[in-house]
């Protein structure tokens, strides 16, 4: 499965892509660190990052989480990942949005194009009603990002996730099924 705009497309972790999925994240260590959690050392070793691509696998089999690669059309290079976590079916039919673009690829749209193809295989593919994501308030560009895509603000969460060892409030912002057709 691949969804695709002229310039990126988006498939699936496979295990294959462990070793590109750590340059990557190498690459852009200190780039992502201010907006991410603390994780152990092994996290950025090939096994930590197999770990992580199997685990994507299984959720993405279970329909608990679906996450994609994102790669440049013309190179066929990683540049990102783009995931639909706790994925949760029946009355919520709810997931959660997470992403990271490699820094050298950030202000030409290709964040804000691989949302909206995550957005369109939640609510076609996966049969979601509605996507959310948090935000930190000082991440203007990712805040942007879902502006793009049409999510809307539903308020702040106060020391809501632990970023870089400090709790950090975070803006909420949601779509629904509803909001994405128009």
């Amino acid at each position: 499965m691949q969804l695709h705009t002229d310039a990126i497309y988006l498939r699936p972790l496979r295990e294959q892509d462990a070793a590109e999925l750590l340059e990557l994240r190498l690459r852009n260590q200190d780039f992502l660190a201010p907006f991410e959690p603390i994780r152990p050392p092994s996290h950025l070793t090939l096994e930590g990052q197999q770990q992580q691509v199997a685990q994507a696998i299984q959720d993405f089999e279970n329909e608990t989480g679906f996450a994609f690669g994102v790669f440049l059309s013309e190179k066929e290079e990683m540049i990102g990942r783009v995931v639909l976590s706790n994925v949760v079916h029946g009355a919520w039919q709810n997931a959660t949005l997470g992403y990271f673009m490699d820094q050298s690829c950030n202000g030409r749209g290709y964040t804000t194009s691989a949302v909206g193809l995550a957005l369109q295989f939640a609510f076609t593919t996966a049969n979601l009603h509605r996507v959310q994501a948090a935000v930190m308030p000082r991440n203007l560009g990712s805040i942007r990002v879902l502006e793009k895509n049409g999510f809307r603000y539903e308020g702040l969460s106060l020391r809501y996730l632990q970023i870089y060892g400090k709790w950090e409030d975070h803006n909420m912002y949601a779509i629904t099924a509803e909001d994405w057709h128009k």
